[in-house]
């Protein structure tokens, strides 16, 4: 297949302006998959700070602490890569995908300078502060709904368009939320664990109304990507992947409501897992979905790449740079899993 494809673009498989954009567009879903991952449970937390009591606030935004500084590294990095890596799709894809990205932007800023100013604040102003991070988790996710929205829709802003991109804005902010709730369901015990149960079996119905669409929309949208799915070869892969959904978001709704029970107690870390499984799935699939193309139909990821002298100064600095950051952040996530002390 890799072949065909290298010949397909009048390329060999060996020479660097057919396997340079590609590694570094590997490199790219891997680092926007951590990021939808380890920044989701941040953002999934955040967005439940107003569903909890006042008194359990504080403790929820304690227990995320650790991670917060790892966590905004995922976005940073995802952005200087893509702009160096392909600065021609950047252009282009900005210019239909504005707003969304401000609003992600604009949460992100929130969230940032609303934990560091809550730890600072005096005591009386620490509650406003944490209403802001709530705020920018609540942009973040939407703006995230959106974003994939308009992908999936091939950046159409016609009125169902739009109302699409509103409902799957919604379905993102339950899709993050039921990543933290069930992060605080296998972190934390008593009142707040119980209450995460409820979050995150609330949200889950949400969050695969919108995997469910977007999957559904992805196809009708794009005849080819309909083909591409739909051909005997591709529904042995999809069928699978289809099935290990379905028994994701029902092993998590059935593990959250005995998840309380002695028996299943040790078991409080699937939810979280089948979580990160789900997202894995959905983003791997939108990827294959939209391979080679970085805006589909009109530029595949060499168009879009950058001259092979810029391509190798890009992969010599992601060989040296990304490595020692993602170990170093990794070892940040070690104590992810158990529980809170």
């Amino acid at each position: 297949m890799i072949s065909s494809l290298a010949g397909s673009l009048g390329l060999e498989m060996t020479d660097p302006a057919f396997w340079m954009p590609l590694l570094l567009m590997a490199l790219l879903f891997a680092l926007i998959l951590g990021g939808a991952m380890f920044d989701g449970f941040d953002i999934g937390v955040g967005l439940l700070l107003r569903a909890a009591p006042a008194s359990e606030r504080a403790h929820m935004m304690v227990v995320l602490s650790p991670w917060r500084d790892a966590n905004e590294f995922w976005l940073l990095l995802s952005i200087g890569l893509f702009m160096s890596a392909f600065p021609l799709a950047w252009g282009a894809i900005l210019a239909h995908l504005f707003v969304p990205v401000m609003i992600i932007l604009v949460g992100v800023m929130c969230r940032s300078v609303a934990f560091e100013f809550r730890i600072r604040a005096a005591s009386e102003q620490r509650s406003r502060w944490m209403n802001f991070f709530w705020l920018g988790s609540v942009l973040t996710a939407f703006g995230h709904g959106v974003l994939l929205a308009n992908i999936v829709m091939g950046y159409q802003q016609d009125i169902p368009s739009v109302w699409f991109s509103v409902f799957i804005g919604v379905c993102a902010v339950a899709a993050y939320a039921l990543l933290g709730a069930s992060w605080l369901v296998m972190r934390v015990q008593g009142a707040i664990q119980i209450l995460a149960i409820g979050w995150a079996r609330h949200a889950i119905r949400w969050s695969a109304a919108g995997m469910v669409a977007v999957s559904i929309a992805l196809g009708l949208a794009n005849p080819a990507i309909f083909y591409k799915w739909s051909s005997k070869t591709s529904l042995v892969l999809a069928a699978p992947v289809w099935f290990l959904m379905l028994a994701c978001f029902v092993g998590i709704d059935m593990l959250l409501s005995r998840v309380l029970r002695p028996k299943y107690r040790s078991l409080s870390w699937l939810p979280f897992v089948l979580c990160l499984v789900l997202f894995v799935s959905m983003l791997s699939g939108l990827s294959y979905s939209m391979f080679p193309f970085v805006i589909l139909d009109n530029m595949t990821l060499w168009d879009a790449a950058s001259a092979i002298g810029s391509l190798k100064l890009v992969l010599a600095a992601t060989i040296i740079a990304v490595p020692v950051m993602v170990i170093f952040n990794l070892m940040g996530y070690r104590t992810l899993f158990g529980r809170a002390p």
